[in-house]
């Protein structure tokens, strides 16, 4: 029971009950310690990791074996701050990061909390996630919004983060030339971000139309559709190294399939570097040893790591515009969040779906 002025309300949530089944329940959020705050959340982006555990209760080896609170692309309001939280007030405007490590693992110590051995993670099962009337979170993890950007750009932060990881991983700047693979919502921040770290020219390829278009206005010098048929590769190299001019320094694969990955192995110079960012295919069968001996790195990413205050200095200083990306906003009823999923797993012109809650 709240105490003194608080609300009594109950706290509501989106829970995964079963496959393609979400229903908004009451979320018993756990007590508010020392170093956490409450945040009412205002703006929920839905992530593709989010539409798979809805169809199939599981993505690689995390499979929800009990009902689940999903969301975890977000951003809010601080409500109430924990005994010993110092940077933080009540009303605040925060974006959240979503994963909690432990600090104690030899990851955490080594400044590489994304790997860390016992991660709890937003919506990665058994942890419930954020798609909530409101959440208690670490402060640590709420990233305070300056005046000039939306809760909504505040969500856009999650996503933005893959791409600014992968972009420190594999060392994009001003002499890096970039093949994307893939014009999904990462493809698509991917370009933004390699733009930003200075890359000079980048090309972005998928099977989609209306992707490509969407990849053009967001500042792709050059866009390439292909096909899924592993035997129109050859011919599909050629037009890639048409549209870049130059040679391809760094390609991310933003699918990770078997197509993708062995374009990019092939795509990329002697000596550069393949990123793979997605995650489509467990296994993949691909041209490594060619790749290998011309010296190509491959690099592989988990999430993000310190991204947050980078993140929102590019998006207060206008270097990078997320707002083109949300394409479709719902609001916080049963039938809105079934609706928002819809369009989030059909695809076609959606991108970021959005609630504000």
């Amino acid at each position: 029971m709240g105490k003194g002025g608080e609300s009594h309300e109950e706290n509501m949530a989106a829970w995964l009950v079963g496959i393609n089944t979400l229903r908004i329940q009451p979320f018993k959020l756990p007590p508010l310690g020392p170093h956490d705050v409450k945040v009412r959340m205002k703006a929920v982006g839905i992530c593709g990791s989010d539409v798979h555990f809805l169809k199939t209760l599981r993505l690689a080896d995390f499979i929800v074996k009990e009902p689940m609170v999903i969301g975890h692309e977000c951003a809010g309001i601080i409500e109430e701050v924990g005994s010993e939280v110092k940077n933080l007030v009540p009303g605040d405007r925060v974006a959240l990061e979503p994963g909690i490590s432990c600090w104690r693992c030899n990851p955490c110590k080594e400044g590489r909390y994304n790997l860390c051995d016992e991660m709890k993670f937003f919506a990665t099962p058994p942890v419930h996630g954020s798609l909530a009337r409101q959440v208690v979170h670490p402060a640590d993890l709420c990233f305070k919004l300056p005046d000039n950007l939306s809760l909504e750009e505040g969500a856009m932060c999650e996503p933005l983060s893959v791409a600014v990881h992968a972009c420190r991983r594999a060392d994009i700047g001003p002499e890096t030339n970039v093949l994307i693979m893939g014009a999904g919502p990462i493809g698509l921040v991917t370009i933004l971000a390699a733009r930003a770290f200075g890359a000079p020219r980048i090309v972005i390829v998928d099977v989609d139309d209306h992707r490509l278009s969407v990849a053009k206005d967001l500042g792709a010098d050059g866009v390439v559709k292909v096909s899924t048929n592993m035997q129109d590769i050859p011919e599909e190299i050629e037009r890639i190294s048409k549209a870049m001019g130059a040679a391809v320094h760094v390609s991310f694969d933003c699918a990770g399939f078997n197509k993708t990955m062995s374009t990019a192995l092939t795509a990329t110079r002697a000596g550069g570097r393949v990123c793979l960012v997605g995650l489509g295919h467990n296994e993949m069968t691909v041209p490594l040893t060619p790749a290998a001996a011309r010296e190509v790195d491959i690099i592989g990413i988990f999430r993000y790591k310190n991204t947050w205050p980078l993140c929102i200095e590019l998006l207060r200083s206008g270097k990078i515009n997320v707002k083109p990306l949300i394409t479709h906003r719902f609001g916080f009823s049963q039938e809105e969040v079934e609706e928002a999923f819809e369009t989030s797993a059909r695809g076609g012109n959606a991108i970021k779906v959005m609630f504000n809650l």
